[in-house]
């Protein structure tokens, strides 16, 4: 038999059962902020992400952070094409392509006797002349009255150019009997073929960029022109040497190898010159070219090639330049701190 509990018993075991849920409840309470606090303290003690390789750092190998792209760049160095500079930029190449065709169009018109190897190297060579006379006479006229250096360069250089001038015809009128029998042995589809790839050769290596300074008034600098289209030219000179292997007379032949040399040595120096000076100027010596060029395939060879020929000008001049446009909607260049960096020299006289 059980002894009754007392009243301060009862009281202490209710107390002490009405407790027991309320420290329950505070301690899952407490438990949440308490897993907080420490998760806060881990990510205070936690160092912010760099972008060093060299430095280790508490993140693993292929964490990406969120300010990983922040100073992405795109197209930031991409330039906005116009239509109408580039159109002008394109009668750089209709220009040279028009000279090869107006010159394989003299050969034809020689080899097949329709046209006088006198007449084509009389043009030729008065065309050289008037070209040579404008350039001395641009130079001089463009010369500031305080720059007369210009004016005594240009007529001192006079004489040497006549000398020159007069050695290479010379040199190329001894040589036209040999270069004449150069091919007896090989055949003709043979020398076509070799020519094609030659003009192929010059088409492709020719210099077709221009300084980037403008054309200064008075700069000697710009009468001597720099021309680094040495392959393009000996490949023209080479061709034109085949070429004229299969002509009959030497004197054919003395006048292709001239008209070659006036034709792809000196006349792209002179459309250099013309586009630094006078777009203008360029401009409509490139519209005479291509004119020239179909009315002599036209002459020569059929009316088909020449339209052909201008078809295929319309194309380059206005086609190549709105399909460059239109393709530039393509372009993701991406720029940021993980390129290469660029070391900065200083100019140092070595």
């Amino acid at each position: 038999m059980t002894k009754p509990r007392t009243r301060s018993q009862l009281l202490r075991n209710s107390y002490s059962a009405t407790s027991l849920p309320s420290k329950l409840a505070l301690s899952h309470l407490a438990a949440p902020s308490q897993k907080s606090q420490t998760l806060t303290t881990s990510k205070r003690a936690r160092k912010p992400w760099r972008k060093l390789l060299w430095v280790h750092q508490e993140y693993p190998d292929n964490w990406v952070d969120a300010s990983f792209l922040d100073k992405l760049q795109r197209n930031a160095n991409v330039v906005a094409y116009d239509f109408w500079p580039l159109v002008g930029d394109s009668t750089v190449l209709t220009s040279h392509l028009a000279s090869v065709i107006v010159f394989v169009c003299a050969f034809v018109g020689i080899y097949d006797d329709a046209a006088s190897p006198l007449t084509v190297v009389g043009v030729s060579t008065a065309l050289t002349v008037l070209g040579y006379l404008y350039w001395t006479w641009q130079t001089v006229q463009s010369a500031r009255p305080t720059q007369e250096s210009t004016v005594r360069t240009t007529e001192h250089t006079r004489p040497e150019t006549i000398k020159s001038a007069v050695l290479i015809v010379l040199t190329i009128l001894g040589l036209s009997p040999i270069l004449n029998s150069l091919t007896l042995s090989s055949d003709s589809d043979s020398i076509w073929t070799i020519a094609l790839y030659l003009f192929l050769a010059n088409i492709a290596f020719l210099d077709y960029s221009l300084p980037k300074s403008t054309y200064s008034m008075g700069n000697a600098a710009t009468h001597n022109l720099s021309y680094s289209g040495t392959l393009s030219t000996n490949a023209a000179i080479m061709a034109s040497v085949v070429l004229a292997s299969r002509l009959r007379e030497s004197f054919s032949v003395f006048a292709l190898i001239l008209f070659a040399v006036e034709w792809f040595a000196l006349f792209p120096i002179f459309r250099r010159f013309l586009r630094l000076t006078s777009f203008r100027a360029s401009l409509a010596l490139t519209v005479v070219l291509v004119l020239g060029a179909c009315v002599t395939l036209a002459w020569c060879v059929s009316t088909r090639l020449a339209a052909l020929w201008i078809s295929m000008v319309i194309f380059i001049t206005f086609g190549c330049p709105l399909w460059l446009i239109s393709l530039q909607k393509y372009k993701n260049e991406i720029h940021g701190p993980w390129d290469i960096a660029k070391p900065v020299l200083k100019d140092a006289i070595l």
